[in-house]
């Protein structure tokens, strides 16, 4: 018997636990910091948006982000089903505040005019070199996609249990942990250049963004009792936001669930009526054994 697929199989054993080693390595050396899970209203196949959050988020990523980070998503979705839900009277309010460029008219030249519904969220730079210029060469990411376009190994076993309980969290866990991972630099780290922030969870600890949310910095809603309904501290700002970034990343999220579930529900019926009718009709046929 060939001993080819047993080598490659303990070759593959010996890369992964080398892998496992280097990465546990790294993170005692205190060159990778995982972030910490955090609860989500929307994990698990089950899970739903919290409305107020997503409308606190939009508040944070409004107020704070949006004067760097461009939010390429049309104005009028934060009032469909399954998002934020704001009303359509909101939705008017909050893109009128907006100016966008449009054009051009009849004498060939472009103008600026009040924002309606159907226009996109326009960007705080007119491009990404005046971005950088602006940023000390450090271009802002559009917020849109960026909690699926950032996520971090969790490592073994985690990535094994994950499998089983459907963890997709890495992308709002890391933004959480960015949010909040502004510290000084630990003693024997190199001198930040101008420009630079240490941050504990971003890789390498180099950040160009430099600390953007402070407790009390933004005012959320007061409840009928004139007090926010949760804290305003930069936890739940970057717990609010996250939140709200996983919508734009995944607005119909909710209705994906939803539907998935009822596909899985469709199967389990369908095949059990399709065992018990192979049931019905092989019974009916002799035994093989009793004609020898």
């Amino acid at each position: 018997m060939s001993t080819t697929p047993f080598r490659l199989a303990l070759a593959g054993l010996v890369t992964g636990l080398a892998f496992t080693a280097s990465t546990l390595t790294a993170d005692a050396a205190g060159e990778r910091v995982i972030p910490p899970p955090q609860s989500w209203s929307f994990s698990g196949p089950f899970g739903k948006f919290d409305r107020a959050q997503l409308q606190r988020g939009f508040k944070v990523a409004k107020e704070v982000c949006a004067s760097c980070h461009a939010m390429s998503i049309p104005i009028r979705t934060l009032a469909q089903p399954g998002g934020p839900e704001f009303s359509t009277g909101q939705i008017a309010a909050l893109a009128a505040t907006y100016q966008v460029k449009d054009g051009p008219n009849d004498t060939g030249e472009m103008f600026d005019r009040p924002g309606r519904a159907a226009d996109k969220f326009p960007a705080p730079f007119p491009n990404e070199q005046a971005a950088r210029a602006a940023n000390g060469g450090a271009y802002p990411p559009d917020l849109w996609v960026l909690a699926k376009a950032r996520t971090y190994e969790r490592g073994f076993p985690k990535f094994i249990f994950d499998i089983f309980t459907q963890y997709q969290e890495q992308g709002p866990d890391y933004i959480h942990a960015l949010m909040v991972g502004y510290k000084d630099p630990p003693e024997g780290f190199p001198a930040l250049l101008p420009g630079q922030n240490y941050n504990e969870y971003m890789p390498g600890h180099l950040i160009a963004m430099p600390k953007p949310l402070n407790d009390g910095q933004i005012e959320y809603p007061k409840g009928p009792d004139g007090k926010a309904p949760v804290p305003e501290t930069v936890d739940q700002y970057a717990k609010d936001v996250a939140a709200f970034m996983v919508w734009m990343a995944e607005p119909h999220l909710e209705a994906r669930k939803r539907l998935g579930l009822q596909v899985m529900l469709f199967l389990i019926v369908f095949g059990s009526l399709l065992y018990y009718t192979k049931k019905k009709i092989w019974s009916r046929l002799p035994d093989g054994s009793a004609a020898h």
